[in-house]
């Protein structure tokens, strides 16, 4: 599996607006994008800082994973998601070493994604994506 760089971090929030408020002096900037994903049941601001993504994730549910997350393990790091050339490949290459994945590939926008799960590697969720957005360069 050819890795091509980390496509984003994400740190889990209760509340996406109060979090913008913290990052703001930190990060010097608003967010170059933001969105809900609706299946994923999550909002998200999302950064670019030297490239890679910082994402903050609030859940739009109580039944969702972010919010679980959170109920489980507190706010903060959540996903750590690595760029691949295709999701499908990737995630057939980690099967066949055993890692389990977690309700298979997912679509957003042009791309597809999928998690492994937290207990095979070292309680992070990691994600593998294949998204070719063309990001904003860092101002």
């Amino acid at each position: 599996m050819k890795i091509n760089k980390i496509d984003h971090l994400c740190i889990a929030v209760k509340d996406l607006d109060a979090a913008k408020k913290v990052w703001a002096p930190i990060l010097g900037k608003e967010p170059e994008d933001e969105y809900v994903d609706e299946p994923e049941k999550i909002r998200v601001a999302r950064y670019i800082l030297g490239g890679v993504g910082f994402e903050l994730m609030e859940s739009t549910s109580p039944d969702g994973d972010v919010a679980k997350w959170i109920e489980k393990r507190g706010e903060g790091i959540m996903l750590v998601s690595l760029n691949v050339d295709k999701t499908s490949e990737a995630v057939d290459e980690l099967k066949e070493q055993d890692y389990p994945i977690i309700g298979g590939l997912r679509d957003f926008r042009d791309c597809q994604f999928a998690f492994v799960h937290p207990k095979a590697v070292n309680g992070v969720l990691l994600e593998l994506i294949d998204d070719k957005w063309n990001e904003p360069k860092d101002e």
